[in-house]
């Protein structure tokens, strides 16, 4: 099985053909977008790049481009003061659907 790590949002991700994945929002025009790959493997030999690997790139479709996480909850408080704060933040995100690595 073919695999490759893709970097997006400040993140690295392990993916392979098939496969469905949750990143940080992207703002593209269309429903495809590529990838340069940081490193390739195909179970036997295995290529690293430098930071790329040469020739090598990841194909995906968006699966939903609106996507948004779950919400996360910050809250602030200070015993026998009455002070209290809550703050809530969603993520926003893009579901990729890895059509090829090349």
């Amino acid at each position: 099985m073919k695999k490759a790590v893709i970097a997006t949002g400040g993140k690295q991700y392990v993916v392979a053909e098939g496969d469905t994945i949750t990143v940080e929002r992207l703002k593209i025009d269309g429903e495809q977008v590529d990838f340069d790959a940081l490193l390739v493997t195909d179970g036997k030999d295995t290529t690293v790049g430098a930071p790329l690997v040469k020739g090598a790139s990841v194909s995906a479709t968006v699966v939903d481009a609106e996507a948004r996480a779950e919400k996360v909850t910050a809250i602030r408080y200070k015993a026998k003061k009455r002070v209290h704060k809550v703050h809530g933040h969603r993520q926003d995100q893009t579901v990729l659907k890895i059509t090829a690595i090349k």
